[in-house]
């Protein structure tokens, strides 16, 4: 009589072992993202340096720079969304540094009307955070060149397009007065945190599995004494 519950019961408290493994994991990783997060955000509130002659993808993600040069009228359209305010464009202009160079700098966001509205152009001291956003896929169809709208920050495809260096400076403040182009500075609100809530997952199923095991183990029992 005996095996006929321990087979049961062994089954139970290892699938709950397995469960709550899997949850400490989870909360592992959280401790994990969490100090990645706070690194992050140490590095886009740092005190901003002179633009770098070299970059690099990895170590000079979100590196804040100032740089001085003139905003050019040759833009790019990327079609986005903003929460209470409804579809709009972030829009991708042609920055070039007083030392020669050509590069990205994303200016912010733009109502959909005002998609071809006059924005200043000309010299401009700014400053922002070196980004190299990750926004391409499958699922993302290729820019709309004849309509002049793009659906994602492809840098290597818009420094191909505007004849820029692979680099784009997300702007957070600018010399230029009454500027319409409202900044999206770089934050940390796309990265994905999860962890917290899958942990919470899998600590409910062992509690559910245990809840189950126990419920069929006291079944068992109940039924061996009606026979």
């Amino acid at each position: 009589m005996l095996t006929r519950y321990l087979v049961p019961l062994l089954f139970g408290l290892i699938g709950v072992a397995i469960l709550v493994s899997l949850g400490v994991w989870q909360m592992q990783r959280l401790t994990w993202k969490q100090a990645i997060l706070a690194d992050i955000d140490a590095r886009i509130a740092a005190e901003p340096v002179e633009l770098p002659d070299e970059f690099d993808r990895l170590t000079d993600r979100f590196l804040p720079v100032t740089a001085k040069g003139a905003v050019t009228s040759e833009e790019i359209h990327v079609l986005v969304s903003q929460k209470q305010v409804g579809p709009g464009y972030r829009i991708i202009s042609t920055f070039e540094t007083d030392t020669g160079r050509r590069i990205l700098l994303d200016r912010g966001f733009v109502k959909i009307d005002q998609k071809n509205a006059d924005r200043p152009t000309g010299m401009a001291n700014v400053t922002g955070n070196l980004h190299w956003p990750d926004e391409t896929g499958s699922s993302i169809p290729e820019p709309d060149l004849k309509a002049e709208i793009w659906f994602a920050r492809d840098v290597p495809a818009m420094a191909k397009h505007l004849e820029t260096e692979p680099v784009m400076i997300v702007l957070r403040t600018s010399s230029f007065e009454n500027d319409p182009v409202a900044p999206l500075p770089v934050d940390k609100v796309g990265i994905p945190n999860d962890h917290l809530q899958y942990a919470i997952t899998w600590f409910s199923l062992a509690v559910i599995w245990l809840i189950m095991t126990l419920t069929f183990l006291w079944r068992a029992r109940t039924a061996q004494k009606d026979i």
